[in-house]
């Protein structure tokens, strides 16, 4: 079955939703020994609210038989010189979820092409790698996708972080990666600023997790003694990022450390150490920022 641009937006109701769209990779060059690869700091992820149509009804209409296992979806993209083809899979029951989409529209305007015009995968909650840009074709198989990006890269040692919810892609070694960490980064001030004494402060940033939601972003003021609740920002879904903020007066000159966590609705919580893997995934250990008070 095939569909033009303008069919697809005729012929289907619109949909959208606001989701964060993360590297599998964020913070690589932050983990300690040294992991091969980009070396992404905290910045490799955005957030935004996208529009299209729901992959759902798409796949509905063109018919799924009873033995649909993956969606697979190739976009119009190729590798600058040499290399494997970009092309990754879904399960169904993500391909099937009312927030997976084919989108058009990032914040309200035509998707730009940096960010996959004209129209790309969205799947929420799950790490950008699944997010093909420009698609051009999707294909329902009843067996797992073999390609490259799927059977070797992107792919943790099994049960390292949880379940994959990929079953199909599982082996008895490794498993792809999938949902992303809950997690929290300190945006504002920025590390190494200097605070005035007495007088109030406030630091702000950002919290997010795999779809569940952030039940609350704590701060602690002395090395994790203690921690003390931020103020939540506007709430735009369980997928989207939620800006926190937190107020205090520094009583004493000179360092002022400050930490930041997450827990997400479902009880996840970020990791107090590094959980070390080959490629450099997940990292989300509770931040530390550094402050000097005079």
């Amino acid at each position: 079955r095939q569909f033009s641009h303008n069919e697809l937006r005729r012929k289907f109701r619109t949909a959208e939703v606001a989701a964060v769209n993360q590297c599998s990779g964020n913070r690589r060059g932050l983990f300690s020994p040294h992991i091969p690869g980009v070396q992404w700091g905290y910045g490799a992820m955005g957030n935004a609210v996208w529009s299209g149509v729901r992959l759902k009804d798409v796949l509905e209409d063109a018919g799924l038989a009873a033995g649909a296992l993956e969606v697979v979806a190739d976009g119009a993209d190729a590798p600058t010189l040499t290399g494997p083809d970009f092309v990754k899979s879904l399960p169904m029951w993500k391909a099937l979820d009312p927030d997976t989409l084919i989108a058009f529209e990032m914040n309200g305007e035509p998707l730009p092409t940096w960010n996959g015009a004209p129209a790309r995968i969205v799947a929420p909650g799950w790490t950008a790698t699944y997010w093909v840009k420009a698609v051009t074709e999707l294909t329902v198989s009843d067996k797992p996708f073999d390609g490259f990006w799927m059977k070797t890269a992107y792919r943790v040692p099994k049960g390292l972080f949880g379940a994959s919810g990929f079953e199909s892609q599982d082996t008895e070694q490794n498993s792809p990666l999938t949902a992303i960490k809950v997690n929290s980064l300190i945006v504002s001030p920025a590390s190494g600023t200097t605070l005035p004494l007495g007088r109030r402060a406030e630091v702000m940033g950002i919290a997010w997790d795999g779809g569940s939601g952030i039940r609350k972003v704590e701060v602690s003021l002395d090395g994790g003694a203690n921690w003390r609740a931020a103020r939540f920002g506007r709430d735009l879904g369980r997928y989207a990022w939620r800006h926190w903020h937190f107020d205090f007066k520094p009583k004493a000159a000179g360092s002022q450390p400050i930490m930041v966590r997450a827990v997400a609705r479902d009880g996840s919580t970020q990791a107090e150490q590094l959980i070390h893997n080959p490629a450099g995934y997940h990292h989300n250990v509770v931040q530390r920022a550094e402050y000097h008070v005079a």
